[in-house]
């Protein structure tokens, strides 16, 4: 596989961080070195309304490494309302979203505090990569509106090598741009809200799957959707028409698609029929905020699920019997102090993809 040229400062600079993070000279061989923290069990936590994105130990539930310095005006050390997070290596890539008026972590009550960017941090808080320009909402040329949600990848069918895949959730469309900053792949019209063939509405993730098809949370539709990178719709998962905002989806190893159902509170995992098989409520314990609005939840290795509970401002793990063993932020209580966090919209385990994405070849 060739080498990709670089020639702009900003993609030497990627590409020495990639060296660092075990993809040398941006090679598809090459194997990834453990991201920080290693594959121990930290989490990191893209805490939405605390304008941050936080390493936690899990043991210790103290923050070890964090980028944003909790400004609401997006720059080169903060982020706004980031709604999404993820390590490669030594680096992560943040979803810069923004915040809508009226919301926690905004001090514009009328305009809102946009970002719309995606950024590559080193671990010094670097920003190595950008896509998109800081608080300018667009659709053309290396802009963005409203990104709830990236990953990195090598693997892409008929476009391997180093790639991104952002969910643009404002211009209704997945995007697939290189580290040139050129769009490469898309599904969904610009602009452009619907149903139909090649539209969504409100995008909020997209799963690049083993078979080189892409799973999108259609969000405002209720549904996730499976597409060919033909852009074919080749199957749909509703839970039997029961789904209400579909925040977020993945492919799990048994077959099965879990799904984000926000407006019910609820993660549910459906098999290749669309019949639920399994189900767990956010807002049934005792001082639960009554619509917390769940936004990920991701299954880890290990069969339990880890859940952002996003207005309960908590980070939980369950197992498959529903029992909590893992809790990171106060129930129904925002903060940014000890074992405090905001809105949490995203958590990973660091080191554990399963049912996502990985960021390199096999």
């Amino acid at each position: 596989m060739s080498r990709i040229p670089i020639s702009a400062p900003i993609l030497r600079r990627l590409a020495t961080a990639l060296v660092v993070a075990g993809v040398a000279t941006i090679s598809l061989q090459a194997k990834p070195a453990l991201a920080r923290g290693g594959d121990d069990g930290n989490i990191l936590v893209a805490d939405q309304f605390n304008n941050r994105v936080v390493e936690i130990n899990r043991r210790t539930h103290q923050v070890v490494w964090q980028f944003g310095n909790g400004s609401d005006l997006p720059g080169p050390h903060s982020v706004v309302g980031t709604n999404d997070a993820e390590r490669f290596g030594s680096l992560t890539l943040i979803s810069g979203t923004g915040t809508p008026p009226g919301l926690p972590g905004c001090s514009d009550t009328v305009n809102g505090c946009p970002d719309n960017r995606v950024i590559v941090v080193d671990p010094h808080g670097d920003i190595v990569w950008q896509y998109g320009q800081a608080g300018v909402a667009g659709a053309g040329p290396d802009q963005l509106n409203t990104p709830v949600q990236a990953l990195f990848l090598v693997s892409f069918p008929g476009h391997y090598g180093p790639h991104v895949l952002i969910a643009d959730q404002a211009n209704q469309r997945i995007i697939l741009v290189n580290l040139r900053k050129q769009v490469v792949w898309q599904y969904g019209t610009t602009g452009v809200s619907g149903s139909g063939p090649n539209q969504l509405d409100n995008p909020n993730s997209a799963e690049l799957l083993a078979n080189g098809h892409v799973l999108i949370a259609d969000e405002n539709n209720n549904r996730v959707i499976e597409v060919t990178r033909t852009g074919a719709l080749v199957k749909q998962f509703t839970a039997l028409g029961t789904v209400s905002g579909a925040a977020f989806a993945s492919r799990l190893p048994n077959g099965d698609t879990l799904i984000t159902d926000s407006n019910n509170n609820r993660i549910v995992e459906v098999d290749a029929s669309d019949n639920p098989v399994w189900q767990y409520f956010t807002n049934t314990e005792a001082g639960s905020n009554p619509t917390p609005l769940p936004t990920r939840a991701v299954r880890l290795r290990n069969g339990d699920t880890l859940i952002s509970d996003q207005f309960n401002d908590r980070v939980i793990e369950v197992n498959m019997l529903g029992k909590t063993v893992f809790t990171q932020g106060a129930l129904n209580t925002p903060g940014s102090g000890y074992d405090q966090l905001n809105g949490p919209y995203d958590a990973k385990q660091i080191g554990d993809f399963t049912g996502l994405t990985p960021p390199f070849g096999k």
